[in-house]
């Protein structure tokens, strides 16, 4: 940030730079004494210098002025001009309710007041982050209004904001909310699961982003900013312990390595705890456990006045989690909603009853699958790591800053699931991410504040690997839960009807047993774009903000599917899957000496006779077992290139903003962006999945209200998105050619929604009229809903043997995730005690109104309004050598479900308490 007393129209410019100068030491004073709002020193001291570098500026326009109007200045006695003596100012009491200053934000790449930035942005201060050890996304964004964490694994969690981007992400999908972290965007969503610490603060700006820096983003984007090295020595801890033998530890240290040039600061961070409930397979592991230890060097230089870089290393190595798979089964209902009954074969019910189940007589599908039980064999937990680099470098060159960021990022992930039986079914089944590497550099210009326009402009590139892939194994018992009824009871007999021998338990087990295949896919990703924005100051009151970029986007993507195991049963495969030769016989061909020799020696192995030699019976028990195989290989094919998704993409910002007075402006915003489209395989054949386009349109008041005691920004919004991304029913190329009636088949994957539109009303606001208390404020009316989508897939209580089509139009219906009412309220008292001590008391109370979590919207699938309260007090010094604090995270214990679908839901947090001790040293 540079700022000059160089201008175009000097007589105005001393009214700017006071009017710039008067909020920025309000700032200071806001951020120093505000709980909500506070800063660290880093950011206090670069205010003051910014401050130092105003008054100069000034000073030189108004001694400007005085010459030209032949006024002298007054000096003082050693010769420097001086400005009219301070009118008295009254200290305020004690009792008195605290003055707001302005709220600083960085969202544009620069301090700047939050009042003056004509879209609608949320901010939450690290200290309040800290105060509830509120590290991941989802606690943080129970803090600003409007904005939603859906919970998912690592790979699959989203962030949406005004109710759209709730759709779990892919591997190929741009996130829709962006995270930028220390001026690094992350362009895949993942990078944003881990846990954040040593915050400064949160900013959430809401409608397309991207005109000024880094990844653009379709509906919003969070910025984290972490706290900087100084050349002051720094030092603080915080230890937490609490239930579920919880400890949380962090430490921050930090300052000067040589006198104003080279400065650092560690940050590492700690959480280990148990989880809430166990397995009963095995009662060491607990579901949502804590295991994560992070660590952060920052290295600040600063060798010469007009240049500066911070460079950063940090990493989170390998830990391992159990809340994949968390989920609570219920008994699937019997009829379908159109009254008929509900087709049970595959049911868990029918499965477990199966006397190959019921040998194990401890456990039974009504005692130990309901409810709140989780008992499984093969669950493991989900093992991820990341770490990376970066350096931002600054150049002030005369009226400019010239900066470079320059960073990567690494990511890497598994998960292995059970699907919820302590029997041997599913193994090593689940998602890989061998390495996901995103390498990323920008180029950025800032112009300083003049009279007539200040604008930022740059460049960025970015570009992604990922290797994921999908793999699915199975167990010994797997055979017996897969067979279907009638293939079930033809191989379950120890006699077969006629009289032979029965190797059909032998069959069933080996038709699975051991097997696994793998669907990997090579992701690459580039992005190339140049922005600008600009502020166009056309009168004291009136600015007109414009902002432009320009994207091209390239997506490639390559996947195929292959048997990786053969396990027990390989001489039971299929002959050919899509032309792809498996090694089994074709039944087809037995005329042919080669396949007949390939029967002959199946035959052999379970029955020890030729194949021409076997029973109706026991031909009937190998062709069961070759079709239970079959089913569950599914596809087969070679590598297969998806075609490439290039697109050049426009990101646009319009708003005027009118300053009716010093505390209070009211703005008019345009916002136009994209979302890249994907390249993306489906069942061996291409489907490419088209670009989304939003447009969104804000009118909003920012407003410093009753003696400065309450900010209160309110807008009202309408968002409208064409072709929106996110799970439907597409046209299966592979199943419709090979349909024996020459019927189309279709199947789920990612695809396009025609048509999305979000509206509502949302207000955000401080209020400190109450002594000893800040106040803090959001909510939001949200209404989105499809306005065309014909193409979703039917829910599970839909008879799809009964109706027409094997999808629905749900055009009208409310989009999955988005609640009609959301609120958060937080409250901070703090009180002076003893001659050195304050008692505090912190609150945060997050509301949201019920939504339905399944994508297909299933009437199974909505969750009951709720209400989250996290509470803590604490008593410490006033110099913050010390405290102890309680804190209670759903003080209420609050069991609202998570996810609910048509027989299993994903259960809430129960309630948690702990103990923290803080320290500045």
């Amino acid at each position: 940030m540079n700022f000059s007393s160089r201008h175009h129209r000097p007589r105005r410019m001393p009214f700017r730079l006071s009017r710039v100068a008067t909020a920025v030491g309000a700032t200071i004073s806001i951020l120093s004494a505000n709980p909500i709002y506070a800063a660290d020193d880093a950011i206090v001291n670069e205010l003051q210098a910014e401050i130092a570098k105003l008054k100069q500026a000034l000073e030189k326009s108004q001694q400007e002025l005085a010459a030209k109007k032949g006024d002298q200045p007054q000096t003082s006695s050693e010769g420097q001009a001086t400005q009219p003596a301070a009118q008295p100012q009254q200290v305020a009491q004690e009792e008195e309710p605290a003055e707001l200053g302005r709220v600083v934000v960085r969202s544009r790449n620069k301090l700047e007041a939050l009042q003056d930035v004509p879209i609608s942005i949320s901010v939450v201060s690290g200290q309040e982050l800290e105060r509830f050890q509120a590290r991941d996304l989802g606690s943080i964004t129970q803090r600003v209004g409007n904005i939603q964490w859906n919970q998912g694994n690592a790979r699959t969690s989203s962030i949406s904001i005004r109710g759209l981007g709730q759709q779990a992400q892919t591997d190929a999908m741009d996130p829709s909310v962006g995270v930028t972290v220390d001026d690094v965007s992350y362009g895949y969503n993942p990078l944003s699961s881990f846990d954040f610490y040593d915050i400064e603060a949160v900013e959430v700006a809401r409608g397309p982003q991207g005109t000024l820096r880094g990844k653009n983003s379709s509906m919003g984007a969070i910025t984290l900013t972490t706290k900087r090295p100084t050349f002051e020595s720094q030092s603080s801890y915080a230890l937490t312990l609490g239930e579920n033998n919880r400890v949380i530890g962090s430490a921050a240290i930090g300052g000067t390595v040589i006198d104003n040039v080279l400065a650092w600061r560690g940050a590492f961070m700690v959480d280990k705890g148990e989880g809430n409930y166990p397995n009963e397979y095995n009662r060491d592991f607990r579901f949502m456990n804590k295991d994560n230890v992070s660590g952060r060097v920052q290295f600040l230089l600063t060798p010469t006045e007009n240049f500066n870089a911070l460079v950063k290393l940090e990493l989170t190595p390998k830990h391992e989690e159990y809340y994949n798979g968390w989920n609570f089964y219920t008994p699937t209902p019997s009829t379908y909603t159109d009254g008929t009954a509900t087709r049970m074969g595959s049911d868990p019910s029918r499965r477990l009853a199966r006397s190959w189940f019921r040998q194990r007589s401890d456990y039974s599908y009504t005692g130990n699958y309901l409810g709140e039980n989780v008992n499984m064999n093969d669950q493991r937990p989900l093992v991820t790591s990341t770490w990376g680099s970066s350096a931002v470098l600054n150049w002030n060159v005369g009226d400019f800053t010239v900066s470079s960021i320059t960073a990567y990022k690494n990511f890497t992930f598994q998960a292995r699931n059970d699907e919820g039986t302590p029997f041997d079914i599913t193994k090593n089944g689940g998602g890989l991410v061998t390495r996901h590497d995103q390498l990323s550099q920008e180029f950025r210009l800032s112009s300083s504040i003049t009279d007539l326009v200040d604008y930022q402009a740059g460049l960025y590139f970015l570009s992604s690997r990922n290797n994921y892939s999908s793999r699915t194994g199975f167990g010994s018992d797997a055979g017996a839960w897969f067979a279907s009824a009638d293939q079930y009871t033809t191989l379950n007999r120890a006699i077969n009807l006629d009289g032979t021998a029965s190797a059909g338990s032998l069959l069933m087990q080996n038709s699975l047993s051991g097997l696994e295949h793998n669907t990997p896919q090579d992701i690459h990703s580039t992005s190339t774009a140049i922005y600008s924005q600009a502020n166009w100051h056309i009168n004291e009151p009136l600015t007109f903000t414009t902002g432009l970029r320009l994207t091209l986007e390239n997506r490639k993507n390559s996947s195929e599917k292959s048997i990786v195991q053969q396990g027990t049963g390989a001489e039971l495969n299929p002959y050919s899957v899509n032309g792809v030769l498996l090694g089994g016989y074709d039944a087809t061909n037995l005329a042919d000496p080669t396949q007949l020799a390939l029967a002959n020696g199946v035959a052999q192995k379970y029955f020890g006779e030729d194949y021409n030699d076997l029973s109706p019976a026991q031909i009937a028990q190998i062709n069961a077992a070759r079709a239970i195989r079959a089913q569950n290989i599914g596809i087969v094919y070679n590598k297969t290139e998806a075609e490439t998704f290039r697109k050049l993409q426009p990101t646009l910002l319009l708003s005027p903003s009118y300053k009716f007075n010093d505390n209070l402006t009211g703005y008019v915003t345009l916002q136009y962006g994209e979302k890249a489209g994907l390249a993306q395989v489906v069942n061996g054949y291409d489907a490419k999945v088209k670009p989304e386009k939003t447009i969104s349109y804000e009118a909003g008041i920012k407003s410093l209200l009753l003696d400065n005691t309450l900010t209160l920004n309110t807008n009202l919004y309408l968002t409208d998105i064409k072709d929106y991304q996110q799970r439907v029913l597409i046209f299966d190329a592979y199943g419709t050619a090979g349909d024996p009636n020459g019927d189309i088949q279709y199947t789920e994957a990612t695809g396009n929604a025609a048509k999305v539109r979000s509206y509502g009303l949302e207000i955000d606001g401080v209020y400190t009229g109450i002594k000893h208390t800040t106040l803090r404020f959001a909510g939001a009316y949200n209404n989105a809903y499809y306005r065309e989508f014909k193409n979703s897939p039917l829910p599970p209580e839909v008879n799809s043997n009964t109706y027409a089509d094997p999808y629905r139009d749900v055009s009208g219906e409310n989009l999955p995730g988005a609640s009609k009412f959301s609120f958060n309220i937080g409250g901070d008292f703090r009180y002076p005690v003893f001659s050195n001590a304050e008692f505090h008391s912190s609150v945060n109370i997050a509301y949201r109104s019920r939504f339905n979590s399944a994508v297909n919207l299933s009437d199974y699938g909505w969750v009951d309004a709720n209400t989250r309260v996290d509470f803590s007090i604490g008593l410490g010094r006033r110099d913050r050598k010390f405290d102890a604090s309680i804190i209670v995270k759903n003080l209420f214990d609050d069991d609202t479900s998570v996810v609910r679908t048509w027989n299993s839901y994903v259960p809430a947090v129960p309630r948690w308490i702990g103990i923290m001790f803080t320290s500045d040293l």
